[in-house]
């Protein structure tokens, strides 16, 4: 695969960025592609290694040496139809994937790794400005009726797989517009909107009828939705987790991450928003340093904030790779985001004791104290605090990004569907204990990765396919499906 040597002749490239200055002034994406050629060089870094890791540690399967050899010998139309094969969306994952692929590259134990995620972007955008992606439509219907609950990726995966196989498919999302978190927990600086609108073009000529502003079990019955022969539920885990036992974490100035994001690309798209939560001229704190907080550094030094500061619980990740995660292992490693580039004060091992509020309830600061994590003999990480380190920060606007606790129990209560001690939806192969509800994504595993839950989407629809038709040619993970183009 690739070049012969390519790997000692070629090194790695990356995309550029626009400067801060410039990109901090709008909501637009700011990297800037590499050339045609440069692309290819970086295709012909892959090294024939023999066992390619990359492949085994990507949740798809994606057939990476494959599709890195197309690029290299300038085949792209084959690049495309590999990387298809396997992955319904890589423009997505090709944006925001954390690529444990490239953490598994085998040479990457020795140099830096083969830049998979930008090639594969690169093969996907090209297939756009080619014309060569087109929608492909079912030759023959099965009768068979399926509703997708929850539009994001994972139920964009199940949804088109379904309706490869012949199924009649409607997508039902509870949000004014299709995507899921794609389109409104992702800063549009990281996912411009109208890729999104770009691909659900082709799901609906493909044959999927999307229902927006329906929320199943409060405006649509569950009775309803049983009319339908199957019924996949991915809509995520969306209980967000918050400080509820932290003094004055009711304070006016104390939101949800989530809610600052959605608000904020609700207006780039010329939503009005009454009392947007802005961070215009406030002293910032994001307490949560994965990429959600990421996120909200990006937006509130877009918004003019007077200063943004990062709160994590957790040690500071050594810079390079630890030695408790060796290759080919997801590396514990420090994570520096264009956002935190772009002006943040980052703090680790920090705990908030208290949201301070001025007389009218209007946060005004955050005490904290130092802490450091202490195993017990059980082998049970404890925290212990540290003696004397409390500190007052000023702060107009605290924004939690600590995650997600599970999906919400509307459905699972009103459908039966049998949850386990982390509120998960239980399932076996994806299916529920109610035969025809099966399950994908951030419901059925806990939340995770973009490219996990196109994975589940699509392992999910082969289930559903099996359980209505007796047989199923949908593909496994890492086998292809698409025709030739």
């Amino acid at each position: 695969m690739g070049k012969i040597g390519g790997f000692k002749e070629y090194s790695r490239a990356d995309e550029s960025n626009l400067a801060v200055a410039e990109r901090v002034s709008n909501y637009n994406e700011f990297t800037i592609p590499l050339a045609k050629d440069k692309i290819k060089e970086q295709g012909s870094r892959c090294m024939d290694c023999g066992i390619p890791f990359c492949h085994s540690s990507c949740p798809l399967g994606n057939l990476i040496p494959d599709f890195n050899d197309m690029v290299h010998q300038e085949e792209w139309q084959s690049a495309l139809q590999i990387l298809q094969s396997t992955n319904n969306f890589p423009e997505f994952t090709g944006r925001l994937c954390p690529a444990p692929c490239e953490k598994s590259c085998v040479l990457g134990i020795i140099k830096d790794p083969v830049a998979i995620e930008n090639i594969e972007k690169n093969i996907v955008e090209r297939g756009f400005a080619e014309g060569w992606i087109k929608p492909q439509i079912p030759a023959t219907r099965t009768g068979k009726t399926v509703a997708v609950i929850g539009s994001g990726p994972a139920g964009l995966a199940a949804a088109q797989q379904l309706n490869r196989a012949g199924h009649t498919v409607t997508v039902f999302e509870r949000d004014n517009a299709i995507g899921g978190l794609l389109r409104y927990g992702i800063p549009n600086f990281k996912l411009e909107k109208g890729i999104i609108d770009r691909r659900v073009a082709i799901l609906e000529a493909e044959g999927i009828t999307f229902k927006v502003n329906v929320n199943v079990g409060v405006n649509f019955s569950v009775s309803e939705l049983n009319a339908f022969d199957s019924i996949v539920l991915c809509g995520g885990a969306t209980e967000r987790r918050g400080l509820p036992t932290t003094k004055g974490s009711d304070s006016k100035g104390v939101v949800q991450a989530m809610d600052f994001l959605t608000q904020q690309t609700k207006v780039v798209f010329g939503e009005s928003i009454p009392d947007q939560v802005k961070a215009t001229g406030k002293n910032v704190i994001v307490i949560g340093g994965g990429d959600t907080g990421s996120d909200c550094i990006g937006t509130s030094n877009r918004h003019g904030a007077k200063s943004v500061t990062n709160f994590e619980i957790l040690p500071k990740p050594p810079v390079g790779r630890s030695e408790s995660t060796p290759w080919p292992f997801w590396p514990l490693q420090l994570k520096t985001s264009s956002s935190h580039e772009e002006g943040c004060d980052r703090n680790w091992l920090i705990n908030t004791k208290e949201f301070i509020a001025n007389d009218k309830g209007e946060l005004t600061g955050l005490k904290t104290v130092e802490v450091q994590w202490k195993m017990t003999p059980g082998q049970r990480p404890e925290l212990i605090e540290k003696e004397g380190s409390e500190k007052i920060w000023p702060c107009e606007l605290a924004l939690l990004a600590l995650g997600f606790t599970g999906p919400e129990k509307t459905l699972s209560e009103q459908l039966g569907i049998e949850t386990d001690m982390r509120s998960n939806y239980k399932a076996h192969n994806y299916q529920t204990n109610v035969p025809h509800i099966f399950t994908a994504g951030d419901m059925r595993r806990g939340q995770s990765l973009i490219v996990w839950a196109i994975s589940e989407g699509r392992e999910a629809a082969r289930e559903v396919d099996l359980f209505l038709m007796g047989s199923t040619n949908l593909p496994t993970k890492g086998k292809g499906d698409l025709p030739s183009l």
